[in-house]
């Protein structure tokens, strides 16, 4: 299937990795299919969110462990049911990133973690109740309270 992108102009996407968002994401509720879209540069962490059906569409996205070995989050029941989550193993978790013009200034979205059911390519943004994490996270330059324990 060929996907018009604003950022990656046209590509060939395969159908069955398609990710359903059935409630959409907080904010583009109206979007429910997106594809992520993998950096050609092994060594770069960070993909692309990007929606089906809106070219205009895409986020930038983070496995958050990779930035905050620490990240401990507990997906809540809720969720895991939505998402028809029965095995750790079908869980892949991600982060949204904010690329402001300063780089050193990128943050990502600890509190709201994007968690996509791999083998059911179900997918859901969960907001968590953790008083430990925040909607902005700096991903290059941690202060002194993001590392305390």
């Amino acid at each position: 299937m060929k996907l018009n992108t604003t950022n990656f102009g046209e590509i060939e996407i395969d159908e069955e990795n398609i990710i359903d968002f059935p409630e959409g994401i907080p904010g583009f509720e109206g979007e429910k299919q997106f594809i992520i879209i993998n950096n050609e540069d092994e060594e770069n962490p960070f993909q692309w969110l990007q929606s089906v059906n809106n070219p205009d569409l895409a986020f930038v996205i983070i496995n958050p462990f990779f930035v905050f070995p620490d990240y401990d989050i507990e997906i809540p029941e809720t969720a895991l049911n939505k998402l028809n989550i029965k095995d750790e193993k079908d869980v892949a978790v991600y982060s949204i990133v904010v690329v402001p013009e300063d780089l050193e200034k990128m943050t990502t979205n600890l509190l709201g973690p994007i968690v996509i059911n791999v083998n059911k390519k179900l997918g859901k943004q969960v907001i968590l109740d953790d008083s430990r994490y925040t909607t902005k996270h700096y991903i290059f330059q941690q202060n002194v309270e993001d590392r305390s324990v």
